[in-house]
């Protein structure tokens, strides 16, 4: 079974910052502090470095990162054959690696299939960042079993729409974990009714994705 660890990394957090200042998120409205722009925007990774380590030195150096880590583990920990259990039997295919996940200052977490890993925020309260984690490693298993297929027949846009879109699903089959809901993102508001819809009606998972590519093919959204 996946196993999630977390991990305090000043390295990755700045380069979380740096990357999320330098390339906006593909969905959301994230407003990043001015300061945290200045330091890093068109500069390098390294040439901003130094700064970010004297901005970031005073939470590091205080006691509520590792104690987030801590609880974050202990939480986790009491809920994660569950999920996983669920989650293998939601998507039909078995996720065997193991995860880190990393701290970030920032209100942003993105994930990384190939690592595999994801980021949760420090300033989220307990409830979003266990929801959070199922939020990305959702986004793991798809891109672990189903992005390829998909992308070959709706392009990498829309199947990017479909990943973020599918996590409709935590709160229908996941909610009593984490206790709030995933609310999705405004441009997704349709497709996310449609998965809803479709999938109380059946709760298949590849029957559900051959109805989403069809119903993003039949869109109009490029």
């Amino acid at each position: 079974m996946a196993k999630v660890t977390f991990i305090s990394d000043i390295e990755k957090d700045m380069e979380n910052i740096w990357n999320k200042c330098n390339k906006k998120p593909k969905f959301g409205n994230f407003k990043i502090n001015p300061s945290l722009e200045k330091i890093c925007i068109g500069k390098k990774f390294e040439e901003a470095k130094p700064e970010l380590e004297k901005y970031l030195k005073a939470t590091y150096d205080s006691p509520y990162i590792e104690t987030f880590r801590k609880v974050m583990q202990e939480l986790w920990d009491k809920i994660e054959v569950q999920f996983f259990d669920r989650m293998n039997s939601l998507m039909k295919k078995e996720y065997k690696k193991e995860i880190k996940s990393y701290i970030t200052t920032l209100n942003i977490c993105p994930y990384n299939p190939l690592e595999p890993s994801f980021i949760v925020s420090l300033f989220y309260p307990l409830q979003r960042a266990i929801l959070t984690c199922g939020h990305e490693i959702m986004h793991l298993y798809f891109h672990e079993f189903y992005w390829n297929e998909v992308e070959k027949r709706i392009g990498p846009k829309k199947t990017g729409d479909l990943k973020e879109a599918l996590t409709i699903l935590l709160n229908l089959e996941f909610i009593d974990l984490w206790l709030t809901r995933d609310g999705g993102y405004n441009e997704h508001k349709e497709l996310r009714e449609f998965i809803s819809k479709t999938w109380k009606e059946e709760k298949d998972i590849e029957k559900l994705l051959e109805k989403c590519i069809i119903f993003l093919n039949n869109s109009t959204e490029s």
